[in-house]
């Protein structure tokens, strides 16, 4: 388990340089209700460096420690609560299958920190996310002070380890894209279920339990994020999660849902007709959000700004939005003066893998960073007529439309990881509600691709 974990140490050892630490500590489990847990997911960067899984973790990773450069913190075994709540590697499964040199009990972290920090300055910390967390970091560097005039050298300065570990994640590895590309697999396979069974009647939660059936059908064992299954004037809504609407005839279906495999999430978005056929205004709009999205999508190369595929958006929404007589004016003058955000208002791309908006500077400076072979966005262009807008003309007021696929820099150019659920207009109405749902559920032999 331990070997494309213990490269990552290596690669992050060599970047910390010497007189250095990191320490690494999960997040809390976080109540519910009464004697009941949310559902854990461990933090992303402690995963990324152990492949560790439990809660109530910590990892020390110490470059200039040849005896224990990697030293990790867990729960001890306990027959008892392992009847409860499922086993536990405890100290010596650490060492066994996780690589660390030497292991000890979470409860003797605070204890036995500063005999591993002495003559460490620069301590290392996923800061800023949990208090009692960037306590301990504080803390060795109070301690040091207080023993500066015995000798004992320790931390003289905090570091956030986002500075190595976040740029490091953000060029994915083969392995990690090939887990994004099967994570992009079954999150299409959810989509193109959806497409199939919707129809007039149904409630957008019962859409839900269909993607996420599929999710987990496929082998996966959490989702990306919340599922968004937005029908009607929902869509207009970006992050609307409540679910509860039942579809009307004529209705769009805006549907946002990703899955996770091996702690790489996929991202889709697809808006498609609750009827089977878009209405003429559906077909305008939708038209224009896919031809700037294919436009976003051809200008994500290696090289060009991360903001390339934005303004290439934003300029094509910015002409439908003057077509559809939503906006009045010359193209320039609109964009700049961002009139287009009435419409569209929020960014075109995110950073995607271990976490669904993942890790990394969008920015060096004050300039757009540089794509680069490696990296995986989001391209999600949409635009959105609230249903009270009084200055739209009417036949828009209430159509929301976001198309999201997940892409892949490369070397020459790009790759879309989502083509496996359509888009084409005549694809998706090919499509849509050709399944009764009875006979969807049933489908056990259906391939996943």
């Amino acid at each position: 388990m331990g070997d494309i974990h213990s490269q990552r140490r290596r690669r992050f050892m060599e970047m910390m340089g010497p007189g250095s630490a990191a320490l690494i500590v999960s997040h809390p489990e976080m109540i519910r209700n009464n004697d009941t847990l949310h559902e854990y997911r461990p933090n992303s960067d402690l995963i990324y460096l152990s492949g560790f899984e439990e809660p109530e973790t910590a990892l020390l990773i110490l470059p200039g420690k040849a005896e224990t450069p990697f030293v990790m913190y867990v729960r001890p075994r306990d027959r008892d609560k392992e009847i409860w709540t499922g086993r536990r590697a405890g100290v010596d499964g650490a060492v066994e299958r996780y690589g660390a040199s030497v292991a000890h009990p979470i409860g003797d972290l605070e204890s036995t920190l500063p005999k591993y920090l002495e003559g460490v300055e620069s301590l290392y910390m996923n800061l800023g996310q949990d208090p009692d967390r960037d306590r301990l970091g504080l803390e060795a560097l109070n301690r040091t002070r207080r023993s500066s005039r015995t000798g004992t050298k320790g931390p003289v300065r905090l570091i956030d380890s986002a500075s190595i570990l976040h740029e490091m994640r953000l060029r994915k590895e083969p392995d990690e894209i090939e887990a994004l590309a099967r994570a992009a697999e079954i999150s299409a396979a959810g989509h193109r279920a959806a497409m199939e069974v919707v129809r007039p009647g149904m409630y957008e939660y019962e859409i839900q339990a269909v993607v996420e059936y599929q999710f987990r059908r496929a082998g996966s064992r959490r989702f990306g994020f919340p599922s968004i299954v937005a029908s009607g004037p929902n869509a207009t809504i970006l992050h609307y999660e409540e679910n509860s609407r039942r579809l009307e005839a004529g209705d769009l279906l805006l549907l946002d849902a990703g899955t996770e495999w091996g702690y790489m999430s996929g991202d889709i978005t697809r808006t498609f007709p609750v009827s089977g056929r878009f209405s003429e205004p559906q077909r305008r709009v939708y038209e224009i959000v896919l031809d700037a999205q294919k436009q976003a999508i051809e200008a994500a190369q290696p090289g060009a700004p991360f903001l390339a595929p934005h303004d290439a958006a934003v300029r094509r929404l910015a002409q439908g939005m003057i077509e559809l007589g939503l906006l009045r004016g010359e193209l320039e003058d609109v964009i700049r003066e961002e009139r287009f955000k009435r419409y569209y208002m929020h960014k075109t791309s995110h950073w995607l893998g271990m976490d669904v908006h993942d890790v990394g500077r969008y920015a060096d400076g004050d300039s757009a960073r540089a794509l680069e072979p490696g990296m995986v966005l989001t391209i999600e262009p949409g635009l959105y007529v609230a249903e009270d807008d009084s200055e739209a003309p009417p036949e828009f007021r209430g159509i929301g439309v976001r198309i999201e696929d997940d892409v892949l820099i490369t070397d020459r150019g790009n790759r879309t990881l989502t083509g496996g659920v359509p888009k084409e207009v005549a694809e998706i109405e090919a499509i849509c509600g050709k399944l009764p749902l009875e006979d969807a559920l049933r489908a056990e032999g259906r391939k996943i691709a």
